[in-house]
């Protein structure tokens, strides 16, 4: 074995470097390509010609290759395999009768094995980590190359293996939600794959779980017993039915994960706490697009490449991460039940894949591939074209020596195991056929584009002209009627300004009179002027008289004699003075008269100069009007001019621009044509290489094209429905103010309820309280209870005159119990009554389980009981009550429900067998356990429920309650097993039923024979019916002969009291050989 260990890190058989169809040739349990030596990722493609009728290959191509790098390592392909030990638990720590039985050398790569302390073995291992080794290395040492090696387009497997509790799933699921040091190698594997890849990348998981040799889907659980599909002409394995989840981020992967990890099967065990009970398989599948480098593209001389258009290539890869369930020896796991099937499945499949890697490091010629879905599922991983790595997790304690070292060996086997590994790559084809395609359509719908472009460019052109040709047309007739307006024009004005030259001459001519004439009044007006300054001069004079005259008045007063004279020279003055007045008078009229005149004269001659001066503007604006048009004409006739010289222009640039797209579009249809061309090749290249997968590209495309349709119409009807749900959003909006009103209204009215409602119910209570009471508050109803009320005359015959008077007085007691309830029952309602066994008040929850244990004791008020959820409130109450009373009326009330076959299944399903037997262990009260005892002894007179009763518990909780003694619980603990052995009687002689009894197990026909001498009565006849059934069961005659039920079945065919338990007992020691030898 040592030997073994040392020379297990070679590989036994030689891998020559053979071509691909060499590799054809090998046995197809090796994924076609056992004997081939495949190079690391970074070998290439060897030179290959391709013509237009070879086809393609739909399978991954395995590249072989063209010389070996010179680092090249043999041993590269072989399983990598690595040894974990797990750090010291608190059981290897206070367990000191056993000490460490290995000791790890990791700079050496080796582990030594210690059978005992003077002999040990050593073995060889890839990797050795230690206990304080941490999750980041322990990933960097197992899985981050073969994580490496996937990206590069190569298939991979991490997987785990070792004793249940070592931690395997510790070493991959790990998910470190708290602490990112703690994650394990499925998390760290994706985190370094989204970091290495683009989003052009496609990354995606399912996540498998192989349970009792049915593969479940642990994201989709509702998909259980996945079948498994193998490529007839590859071998590849795969399973269509699987969830494929799409990643892109990690925390999507961790969500994934959590919700697996919640649906994958554990239990727990002596070994573990939290035992996996499933190999789950964590598969990841990586697609890539392949850039070929120049020289690879110069080699590869593709038709594609010849047209220059590169044939990409897609590398599809696929790491399987496993967690198996670990294996565990039943002795020590304590594995019992369903657990113990699990246990057995968990075994099965690891012993099937330890024969297969047994198998490939021998060179065995058959390979048991298919003796289970594990090594069907691993068939890529050894053997195969896969890079795998393994790591076998260990414990240190000598307690497990014998799993340890079973781990050890599977590991030192894995070793011998060599693979061929494959790069899987294919060419495109599709994705260059849908290039083309698409550039093809892009090209026909550009041509058609710039065609339609070019046709209403023209159309826009010849509009253009037309428009243009249409306005000069209009534009020279507007000139010409202008230009024919304006010479009329010009002619009326020329015509005008000679008459109004002439009117001028005619105005001057009078200007010239009018001259005339005011110089001759200006001469009178010069002599009127020198007449004013004589008639000043006169005056000046006669003033001067007029001194003299005063003068000579002071000196008429002196001379009296000149008197006459003065008078007379006064009269004189004043007759010239008149004269003077009136030639005065005649002057001022005569001058206001020329003055006036001369105005009217200067008035005229202004009019006239102004008349003249805007005759002369009015002939220099008609002179301007007409500069104006000259000008207007002449820049008309430029304009129309450079108009014809634009058009001209205009017309030769769109001649040379529609040539040039005339040209365009011929070089467009003749590079569609070659496309058309280079298409039609790559079709016929395509469709002679895929032949076979034709159909199913069609097919898949009609089903994308009807996806995309279907997403569109999902789109318009979601965009539909968002317009609803805003509108539904305002309505609701208005209805929710009145929905306001309405609750506050609501809230008043329950109020108003809940005053009325605790008034009911406390006049439920004092009607309840006034209900009298029997010994136990309750009637348990027994008519319907197998063997109670059979043939008791006996008991009857020796009853007193004083206790059938008591009876009677019971019987009335009874009568008058059951009115009153169907009273309050009528009265108050029957869902109030279950209601109050959830009050908070413990004297109402107690009187209250009392009236429905009551009503219960009534056949025809037990199905309204169930339906008022008054069975779910009494097993409520089974369950957390931790009042006496309350448990005990509670038990007998599911005692009496448990009557009716209906309700027995009811009570099981909603888990009543095991709330029962939970109750029996934790109380020691014995009318409480005579209630409990009565209650299973009834669910055991279904044959139906048998198995329940014995998973739930329940028939070893029938048994430990006889544990005080009491008469009454033993009584009912006979019956149900009396019922039960009946029942199960009866099943074997329908054929539903084989096999030793379910009793046998939890010690029932032992507690039987113990207890039948000490028995009462009536209790004894439960246990000699029980033994007389069990007997009749041929698989229970060694139970009878071990434990001297034999001779008591003897003792029971003489003295029961019985005939008929009498003749049971005689039948079956006759039926049976082996009781017939005992006897």
């Amino acid at each position: 074995m040592a030997s073994l260990g040392r020379a297990s890190h070679k590989p036994e058989r030689p891998r020559p470097l053979s071509s691909p169809s060499s590799a054809s040739l090998t046995s197809p349990l090796r994924n076609s390509g056992g004997g081939v030596a495949q190079p690391p990722p970074h070998s290439v493609r060897n030179k290959t010609s391709a013509s237009s009728n070879s086809r393609r290959s739909v399978t991954p191509t395995s590249r072989t290759p063209r010389s070996l790098p010179l680092d090249y390592d043999q041993e590269s392909e072989r399983v990598r395999v690595a040894v974990r030990i797990r750090p010291k638990n608190a059981e290897d720590l206070s367990d000191v009768d056993h000490a460490d039985c290995v000791e790890l050398q990791p700079e050496l790569k080796r582990l030594k094995l210690r059978k005992n302390n003077w002999s040990s073995e050593s073995y060889r291992f890839d990797e050795v980590l230690t206990e304080s080794a941490s999750q980041k290395r322990v990933y960097e040492a197992v899985a981050k190359p073969v994580v490496e090696s996937v990206l590069d387009g190569y298939n991979g497997t991490v997987m785990a293996y070792g004793q249940t509790g070592t931690g395997k799933t510790y070493t991959l699921g790990r998910m470190g939600k708290d602490d990112a040091s703690e994650r394990g190698i499925m998390v760290r594997a994706l985190e370094d794959i989204l970091a290495a890849t683009s989003a052009s990348d496609t990354i995606e998981v399912s996540y498998l779980q192989l349970y009792m040799e049915s593969i479940q889907d642990l994201l989709a659980p509702e998909k259980t017993n996945i079948p498994i599909v193998e490529d007839a002409k590859t071998g590849e394995v795969s399973v269509p039915g699987a969830e494929i989840v799409k990643i892109r981020k990690l925390d999507h992967f961790l969500k994934l994960m959590q919700l697996g990890e919640a649906n994958r099967h554990a239990a727990n065990t002596k070994m573990n706490t939290e035992s996996s009970r499933s190999h789950a398989i964590l598969m990841v599948y990586i697609r890539r697009s392949a850039n070929e480098e120049e020289e690879t593209n110069q080699e590869t001389g593709m038709a594609a490449g010849r047209q220059g258009h590169h044939v990409l290539t897609i590398r599809k890869s696929k790491l399987l991460i496993v967690d198996l369930a670990g294996s565990e020896r039943i002795g020590k796991s304590g594995s019992e039940g369903h657990v113990l099937e699990e246990a057995k499945f968990i075994n099965l499949s690891l012993t099937s894949l330890g024969k297969c890697i047994n198998a490939l490091a021998e060179n065995s010629p058959h390979i048991p591939i298919r003796d289970s879905k594990l090594t069907r599922l691993l068939r890529d991983s050894f053997g195969g074209s896969a890079r795998t790595s393994l790591i076998i997790t260990i414990g240190p304690s000598s307690r497990h020596h014998a799993e340890t070292a079973s781990t050890v060996m599977f590991g030192q086997r894995a070793m011998k195991v060599v693979n061929t590994v494959k790069l899987k790559e294919e060419f495109d084809y599709e994705s260059l056929c849908r290039k083309l395609e698409t550039q093809v359509d892009y090209l026909s719908a550009d041509v058609d584009r710039q065609q339609r472009l070019r046709e209403n460019e023209t159309n826009e052109l010849k509009k253009f002209l037309k428009e243009f040709e249409n306005s000069s047309a209009e534009a020279e007739k507007k000139f010409a009627v202008r230009a024919e307006l304006l010479q009329k024009e010009n002619t009326h004005l020329t015509s005008k300004i000679k008459e109004m030259l002439q009117e001028l001459d005619n105005q001057k001519e009078e200007n010239k009179v009018l001259i005339d004439e005011v110089v001759r009044l200006a001469t009178s007006l010069k002599d009127i002027k020198c007449l004013g300054e004589d008639n000043n001069r006169l005056e000046h004079d006669l003033n001067d008289a007029m001194n003299d005259l005063k003068h000579q008045k002071d000196q008429n007063l002196i001379l009296c004699d000149k008197v006459a004279r003065l008078e007379m020279n006064s009269q004189n003055d004043k007759q010239k003075q008149l004269e003077d007045s009136a030639y005065q008078r005649i002057l001022a009229v005569t001058t206001q008269m020329y003055e006036e005149k001369i105005a009217d004269l200067t008035k005229k001659i202004q009019e006239e100069n102004a008349h003249n001066s805007s005759a002369e503007e009015e002939i220099e604006k008609m002179k301007k009007q007409v500069a104006d048009c000259h000008r207007l004409l002449e820049e008309s006739q430029v304009e129309n001019s450079k108009y014809r010289k634009a058009l001209a222009d205009t017309t030769k640039m769109y001649e040379e621009r529609i040539e040039s797209l005339n040209q365009r579009v011929e070089d467009e249809r003749v590079h569609a044509g070659e496309l058309k061309e280079e298409l039609n090749s790559t079709k016929n290249l395509l469709r002679e290489h895929q032949n076979s997968s034709k159909v199913g590209a069609e097919k898949e495309m009609g089903e994308l094209r009807i996806r995309l349709q279907e997403v569109h119409q999902l789109h318009e009807a979601t965009t539909d429905e968002l317009r609803l749900l805003h509108i539904q959003n305002k309505n609701l909006e208005s209805e929710k103010a009145i929905l306001k009103n309405e609750l506050f209204a609501v809230r008043l009215t329950l109020q108003e309820e809940e005053k009325r409602r605790k008034e009911a119910e406390t006049e439920l209570i004092h009607l309840i309280k006034g209900v009298p009471e029997s010994e136990d508050g309750f009637e348990v109803n027994k008519e319907k209870a197998p063997y109670v009320n059979e043939n008791i005359t006996k008991s009857s015959a020796l009853r007193s005159p004083q206790s059938s008077h008591k009876s009677s007085r019971s019987r009335e007691t009874i009568l008058n119990q059951r009115n009153t309830i169907t009273k309050i029952c009528e009265e108050v309602g029957l869902q109030k009554i279950v209601s109050l066994l959830e009050s908070e008040d413990l004297d109402v929850q107690t009187h209250a389980v009392k009236v429905v244990a009551n009503l219960a004791a009534e056949g025809i008020n037990q199905e309204r009981i169930v339906q008022e959820g008054g069975l779910d409130a009494l097993l409520k109450l089974v369950k957390s009550s931790q009042n006496a009373t309350i448990l005990r009326v509670a038990s007998g009330a599911i005692a009496n429900l448990a009557m009716n076959e209906m309700n027995q299944g009811l009570i099981t399903n909603r888990g009543g067998a095991k709330l029962l037997a939970t109750a029996a262990s934790r109380t020691d009260d014995p009318q409480t356990l005579r209630m409990v005892a009565g209650a299973i002894a009834n669910l055991c007179g279904n044959e139906k429920l048998h198995t329940v009763l014995k998973e739930d518990g329940s028939i070893r909780a029938l048994l430990g309650m006889t544990r005080l003694g009491n008469t009454e619980v033993v009584a009912q603990v006979a019956r149900g097993l009396a019922n039960f052995s009946k029942c199960e009687s009866r099943r074997i002689m329908k054929g539903h039923w084989s096999g030793r009894s379910l009793l046998m197990e939890d010690g029932g026909l032992s507690w039987l024979v113990a207890n039948l001498k000490m028995a009462s009565a009536l209790t004894r006849r439960h246990l000699e019916l029980a033994i007389c059934h069990l007997a009749q069961n041929e698989d229970n005659a060694r139970d009878f002969i071990n434990c001297g039920g034999v001779k008591e079945l003897i003792e029971i065919s003489n003295e029961s009291s019985r005939e008929d338990i009498r003749s049971l007992a005689k039948k079956t020691l006759r039926l049976s050989s082996l009781f017939r030898g005992g006897e």
